[in-house]
This record gives structure tokens, C-alpha cells and sequence, in this order.
């Protein structure tokens, strides 16, 4: 029940796959740990892979060293926490950065008094992405 009116393109990351460096990803079925799963399954379906989602939070990094899973999905950044942990990035999932979201009911009830606020972030961040 939510919209994304405005990308603010501040926060850049990326959603991505991660595995032990070197290491290839086993033929058949994987086991892939990470907090988005829906967006994980979603993703292994996509490719065509079958995929067993297992949810787990924080330290992310330590799941395929200590023989939980084969891969990861999740937020990477600048990939250094990868690299310290002895995993390397592999495939982008989606590009990411902060948006507004304003929910459904408010955009239709209250429309007149959200899309001028919308619209001067709007000029703001168009602004920023010239200077």
C-alpha cells in the first residue's frame, strides 16, 4: 500500500548475490542465506534455479564460511565487507537508493498538500544531480 514518488539517487547501493571467492556456485540446487527472501526467491525463480532460501539477520558474511549456505543476498556497498570475510560479489539482484513513500490513502486524501512538498525534493535533488 505504498508509492515511491521521488528517488531521492542519495544511499546508492546494490542488492547482490556474494559467494566464497574462487569458489563456483554448485550445479543444481543452492542454498542461499539472506533477510530478503521474497526478493531472493523471486530472483533464483527468475534465473531458473532452484534455490533454498534460508532467513537469517546480521553477519550475513559468516553463513557461506561456516557451510550454511552457498550464497548470499544482500546490500552491498563498497564490497569491503566482502572482501574482508573472504567472499566476492557475483551477480546484481537491483540497483538501490532512498526514496520517499507515501502511502496510498495519503496520496489520494491529502494530495493537494503532498505533491507540492514532492515537488520542491523534486527540484532539489534534480539541483544536486547538476552541480
Amino acid at each position: 500500500g505504498l508509492y515511491e514518488p521521488l528517488d531521492l539517487a542519495i544511499a546508492k547501493c546494490r542488492l547482490m548475490t556474494a559467494g566464497v571467492a574462487g569458489q563456483a556456485v554448485p550445479e543444481g540446487r543452492v542454498r542461499v542465506a539472506t533477510k530478503f527472501t521474497r526478493l531472493a526467491r523471486e530472483y533464483y525463480a527468475a534465473q531458473g534455479k532452484q534455490a533454498d532460501i534460508i532467513k537469517l539477520y546480521g553477519a550475513m558474511e559468516l553463513a557461506p564460511l561456516l557451510g550454511l549456505a552457498d550464497e548470499i543476498v544482500d546490500i552491498v556497498d563498497t564490497g569491503n565487507t566482502l572482501k574482508a570475510n573472504g567472499l566476492e560479489p557475483r551477480e546484481t539482484i537491483a540497483e538501490i537508493s532512498s526514496r520517499v513513500v507515501v502511502s496510498r490513502a495519503s496520496m489520494k486524501m491529502k494530495h493537494a498538500r503532498i505533491q507540492p512538498i514532492l515537488d520542491r525534493m523534486g527540484e532539489a535533488v534534480a539541483r544536486r544531480q547538476t552541480q
